[in-house]
């Protein structure tokens, strides 16, 4: 078959494999979760409010969120934000830590100041 320059098994191998990767890549986009807007919108004021959560980790958590988000235009706004940055300070571990610009002795040391073992 190959010496009579036929290709239709080829073409045939190369529509089902195109087929299935585009059903694949449908499948795995249905699943993926759209990007939270509050999130996307304060992302580098959460990095470095956790940051300094994590440096003056001698200072409440809470007080030094607060003073970061003074400037925020309301009320509602600081809480939702405030939340983000405990959900991400909940979720902070070894492997993040460069996210934040942090060294591991940092967070040893904060962790151990929350009472974290």
């Amino acid at each position: 078959m190959y010496e009579l320059t036929r290709i239709e098994l080829l073409r045939d191998l190369y529509l089902w494999a195109y087929e299935r990767s585009t059903q694949e890549y449908l499948a795995i986009k249905q699943e993926l979760a759209e990007p939270d807007p509050m999130r996307l919108a304060w992302r580098q004021r959460i990095r470095e409010t956790v940051r300094q959560v994590v440096l003056q980790a001698d200072s409440n958590p809470l007080d030094v969120i607060r003073n970061s988000l003074t400037d925020l235009a309301s009320e509602e706004e600081q809480g939702e934000v405030a939340d983000l940055i405990i959900e991400e300070l909940r979720r902070l571990h070894e492997g993040v830590l460069a996210r934040y610009g942090l060294r591991p002795a940092e967070f040893q040391h904060w962790r151990n100041v929350q009472g974290y073992r």
